[in-house]
């Protein structure tokens, strides 16, 4: 059974950055996909980066792409994501997931785990 536990999440200042971390167990994390997904209260949860198994592939949602940055370290089991400049619309719960197929998917059906999340909060 494959775990992912998110952490990294807090309060922040707009314009600040914090950097959140996946950790996966119970599977080696090189063989899939990993994507972060946000929800924010009352909205749907959207796709915010992926990353392909060999990392050669990344993709970003349109609102965080240039602010954002994926990344994964495969002998960690770990996968971080960089955020940067900061921005109120940020603000929501931050999820890790796994896709078994190993691409760098866009579409939250694609993956087959998911972790509990981690709440960021941007403040003015």
């Amino acid at each position: 059974q494959v775990q992912l536990v998110e952490s990294g999440g807090g309060s922040v200042q707009a314009g600040g950055s914090l950097k959140l971390t996946c950790a996966v167990s119970g599977s080696p994390l090189s063989t899939y996909g990993m994507g972060w997904f946000r929800q924010a209260p009352g909205k749907e949860r959207e796709f915010v980066a992926a990353i392909s198994w060999t990392g050669d592939n990344v993709l970003y949602g349109h609102s965080v792409e240039g602010r954002f940055t994926i990344s994964r370290d495969n002998a960690k089991n770990t996968v971080y994501l960089r955020m940067t400049s900061l921005q109120l619309e940020d603000t929501a719960v931050y999820y890790c997931a796994a896709d078994g197929g190993g691409w760098a998917e866009n579409l939250a059906r694609a993956y087959d785990y998911w972790g509990q999340g981690t709440q960021v909060t941007v403040s003015s």
